[in-house]
């Protein structure tokens, strides 16, 4: 069953700076962030109105990897639990949660905890990770590592479920006889939004998911995912409304002054929400979305902008 029906406007959230030293994405002044900026950060989120902060979820990164990846990836329930203690609306994103690194239970365990602590503002991003070391390092498998998503999925509907012991059988995970508390504060438990763009990622969000997770597709590839999305959802028979979410491109509201990159939407606030108003039209639902900054500071002042002048337009 669906946890929660698509909002009736467009909402928009976004991914923590400094839990994650991605070259990807990361700025450089999150190099020498903190604690103290994830919670002003978190702050901001919750007073301008963002939907959701997310964090991203690896245990541990190879040296092959290392220099593009960077080794600080903060822990997503740690994180999330952190920042639950110093906001009160905003819901809190795993983004995504790499599920299949951890047994079903260890995983319902802490978020169900998480979910309890937050007054029940979780959602559980989850997907299938890409790493081979880092499963191997912890006996997890890695080559069959979506058929064990979409089993662990099921699973942690089970353990996050309303049920105090929750019964499951499947072929790599079974649990009965086992009581879990605190149980999540959502009576049916968070909702699962399943991330990935690939073929497979795809069949499952739309089979699985209550929402589901792009990994940066360009906007005309967009329109053919959702479509095939629905069109999975439903041939499976599932009838429940499903979520659909979008990342942006990079975003500077206003005129930056300093090199942010071409591919970078900017100007002002009028121009880029007439742009961002194309994700809505394809059925998008909840927008992600980064601002290109280089202090905590002018970060803070992005999120107001677009709070202020651009959010409140998406629809119009």
């Amino acid at each position: 069953m669906d946890r929660t029906p698509p909002p009736e406007r467009l909402g928009y959230g976004m991914q923590l700076p400094v839990q994650s030293l991605s070259t990807l994405f990361a700025e450089p002044w999150e190099a020498g962030g903190g604690p103290a900026d994830l919670a002003a950060v978190a702050r901001a989120a919750d007073r301008l109105g963002f939907a959701y902060i997310g964090c991203c979820d690896h245990v541990a990164i190879p040296r092959r990897l290392a220099a593009a990846m960077g080794t600080t990836w903060y822990d997503p329930v740690a994180t999330l639990s952190f920042l639950a203690g110093v906001t009160e609306r905003v819901r809190l994103l795993s983004h995504v949660a790499v599920v299949g690194l951890r047994h079903p239970l260890a995983t319902a365990k802490q978020y169900a905890t998480l979910d309890r602590l937050s007054g029940g503002r979780l959602l559980l991003g989850v997907g299938a990770g890409h790493v081979r070391e880092e499963f191997e390092a912890l006996g997890a498998e890695f080559d069959g590592r979506g058929r064990v998503l979409d089993e662990a999925i099921d699973a942690l509907r089970a353990a996050l479920g309303p049920e105090e012991f929750p019964e499951f059988a499947g072929e790599h995970f079974a649990f009965s006889g086992l009581g879990q508390a605190p149980r999540p504060a959502q009576p049916a438990g968070p909702p699962v939004w399943v991330g990935g763009s690939s073929p497979a990622a795809v069949r499952r969000a739309a089979v699985r998911g209550d929402g589901w997770l792009p990994q940066g597709d360009p906007r005309d590839r967009l329109p053919e995912q959702i479509a095939r999305i629905r069109e999975l959802r439903e041939r499976a028979g599932v009838r429940a409304p499903i979520v659909i979410g979008a990342i942006a491109e990079p975003l500077y509201i206003g005129e930056p002054g300093w090199d942010v990159g071409r591919r970078t939407l900017c100007g002002k606030p009028d121009r880029i929400a007439e742009s961002l108003r194309a994700y809505p039209a394809m059925g998008v639902r909840q927008l992600q979305v980064r601002f290109r900054s280089r202090s905590r500071s002018e970060l803070i002042e992005q999120m107001e902008a677009f709070a202020t002048g651009v959010g409140p337009h998406l629809e119009d």
